[in-house]
């Protein structure tokens, strides 16, 4: 099956969290697909933080959102996130943005993500990778809903890095 996941990090090495996630899902069984550049992003909910690196990732993998979401939740933990303040500080944050075009919206988990279509550091990456991909709820564009999103937080792209960790 088919996922748009975003990932994101503002505490630590953001980049190497970034980084270590990506290996993590590898390792759990997803095929990476395609990446977005890395962004760096002002916060939206809480101000009083550091800023994120965010990232969005097309995936594959044989696991079904409830399989997908439990190795997400084992990587967060693995690299240290725990249970604190809602939307505050953390190493390595993932989220679910769309599954193949799927519904779900029990307790435990909502796809379309509720609020991606609400946040900058959501929509430019995706945007990057995935301009034509159709919100199932919306039936917009990805690109019709950044055009339209009233977020205005700042969103960054970074320069990728080389070999040696310096940028290009």
């Amino acid at each position: 099956m088919r996922y748009y996941l975003s990932l994101g990090s503002n505490l630590g090495d953001k980049r190497k969290n970034l980084g270590q996630g990506l290996g993590l899902l590898a390792q759990g069984g997803v095929r990476i697909i395609r990446a977005s550049s890395v962004y760096r992003t002002q916060p939206v909910d809480h101000q009083d933080q550091p800023w994120f690196y965010n990232q969005v990732i097309e995936v594959s993998t044989p696991f079904n959102p409830y399989g997908l979401l439990g190795l997400i939740k084992k990587i967060e933990r693995t690299l240290g996130r725990e249970p604190s303040q809602r939307r505050g500080p953390r190493p390595l944050d993932i989220d679910i943005l769309l599954a193949q075009g799927r519904i779900i919206q029990t307790q435990r988990l909502v796809i379309p993500h509720p609020r991606m279509h609400q946040r900058n550091f959501v929509l430019a990456p995706l945007k990057e990778i995935s301009p034509e991909t159709i919100h199932p709820l919306y039936k917009k564009k990805i690109v019709e809903l950044w055009k339209k999103t009233s977020d205005r937080s700042a969103v960054r792209k970074l320069r990728p890095l080389n070999s040696r960790g310096m940028p290009k």
